[in-house]
This record gives structure tokens, C-alpha cells and sequence, in this order.
């Protein structure tokens, strides 16, 4: 069976606020699904529904095949869901390299053993040094997650979900507090995680220019809806994008083309 994430009128209140409204999509391999849509939108708060740190009102989540609503949020990391907030969410006070061999230990199943310490687990730590080189933290191994810029605080994140393994990637805004320089270098690391399509990966981003760059699909939510959806072009021509996510009123886009 082919491996897909799908909500079912996935619904969240807040008080007599419906922040996400019976939201219905489905996502596969191969494809790089980009969530846009203005503030206050709903779209972060519907990756939170789908990497469980918020609990739907009503609807489902079936991940590869299994209801997953109800599980927490660690369950459906084991599950194969990958997440990189706006927020950085490292080890602080562990050096780069201590943070994503942590990470590359829990994906290998290996666990503490007094007999047997993590340094001597060579294939560990060259599993963790080539994933630092594949997001240009190689040379800052030994620094401690605190000591990062915002950027590489950025790039580290992205390093312990790739370590993690996970069969869908999620992004909420990647490139979010980077300067312009750091920009490439995340992206970059997106467009090559596409070229694996096996894997699911889903972006929340403001960026039209990133949208475009790397989505082979946009979904659009307004309001909390889901209210477009399909190939790039076509999403960012539909009058309800123009007016809802581009601020031109209808029909002005069609007058600027003529």
C-alpha cells in the first residue's frame, strides 16, 4: 500500500473560534505540498493538529494506513512524522554534534548501556558527522546548540529530523530569522530531501519566492478552510489567492495582465 497522510474534516476549536474548519486533504510520496495562506490563517495550527501537539475537536488523521487522532505527539514521531518548528527545539546545552548523535541513537533503536558507551559506537558518530556536512555544520561540531547563530540553530533542527529518519517531512517556515545569506544553504537541503520520493513533505511558508522555488503543490487556507489546491500556477492565479493571500481585489489581476 502506498504510503499517504490524509485529515478528514479536521476540525479545532478554540472557545466559540474555529481555527481550522473541516479541513479534508491528502498527501503522497514525491510530492513537496506547500501551506500558505494570510496570518491567522490556520496553517500553523493545522500542522500542529497533524504532528499532534494540538488535539482536533472533531475529524481524523490516517498516517500509512492507521488512525493516528489520538496518539501523542512523541507516538507519531516513532510513527515516521518529522517535525522542524518556527521555534527552535534543540538541546541547548549539548554541542552540535552530541545533539544530532542523540538523535541518530533513537532512530537506530540503541539505548544506554554502561558496558558499552555511545563513543565508542563509531557508525553513530559517522552517521552524525555526515549529516552535520549535508547542512554545513561540520566545522562547528564541537559548539554548543546556545552558542549558534539563529540560522544554524535553524540548520541543526533540520539536522535531528534528518536524523530521525522520518517518512514525512514537516517545515514551518525553515527560512524564518535568517539572514539572507543563511537562506540558501535550508533550501537547498529541502530541494535535495525531494529528490528521496519515497518521503512526504509538507512546508508552511509566507515566502512566495520559496513557494515557488519548491512546491510541486500549494494548498491554501483562509479563514481556517482549505480553500485552494493544485499545481503552483494555478493556485497563485486563482482569484480567491489574489484576494485572499496576495491583497489584489478581483478581477484587477486579470485587468494588470491585459
Amino acid at each position: 500500500m502506498t504510503l499517504t497522510l490524509e485529515t478528514r474534516d479536521l476540525t479545532i476549536r478554540f472557545g466559540g473560534h474555529v481555527a481550522v474548519n473541516d479541513v479534508t486533504c491528502t498527501f503522497r510520496p514525491g510530492e513537496l505540498t506547500a501551506i500558505v495562506g494570510p496570518n491567522g490563517a490556520g496553517k500553523t495550527t493545522y500542522f500542529n493538529l497533524i504532528s499532534g501537539q494540538l488535539r482536533a475537536s472533531s475529524g481524523s488523521i490516517l498516517f500509512d494506513g492507521f488512525d493516528i487522532t489520538e496518539h501523542s505527539a512523541p507516538l507519531r514521531t516513532r510513527a515516521g512524522l518529522g517535525r522542524a518548528f518556527q521555534l527552535t527545539n534543540l538541546f541547548p546545552n549539548l554541542s552540535v554534534e552530541e545533539n544530532v548523535r542523540l538523535a541518530v541513537q533513537a532512530a537506530s533503536g540503541t539505548h544506554y548501556d554502561m558496558l558499552r558507551p555511545w563513543m565508542v559506537r563509531r557508525d553513530l558518530i559517522a552517521r552524525a558527522d555526515a549529516i552535520l556536512d549535508q547542512v554545513a555544520l561540520g566545522n562547528r561540531r564541537g559548539v554548543t546548540a546556545t552558542a549558534l547563530s539563529h540560522g544554524d540553530q535553524r540548520k541543526l533542527e533540520v539536522a535531528l529530523m534528518i536524523a530521525l529518519e522520518p517518512k514525512v517531512f514537516m517545515f514551518d517556515e525553515p527560512t524564518a530569522g535568517m539572514s539572507i545569506d543563511e537562506v540558501p544553504v535550508v533550501l537547498n537541503l529541502i530541494a535535495h530531501l525531494k529528490q528521496d520520493k519515497s518521503k512526504i513533505i509538507l512546508l508552511v511558508e509566507h515566502k512566495m519566492d520559496v513557494v515557488r522555488s519548491l512546491a510541486d503543490r500549494i494548498i491554501v487556507l483562509h479563514n481556517g478552510q482549505l480553500v485552494a489546491d493544485g499545481p503552483p500556477a494555478e493556485v497563485i492565479a486563482s482569484p480567491i489567492v489574489q484576494e485572499a493571500y496576495l491583497g489584489v481585489a478581483p478581477g484587477k489581476a486579470t485587468e494588470g495582465a491585459a
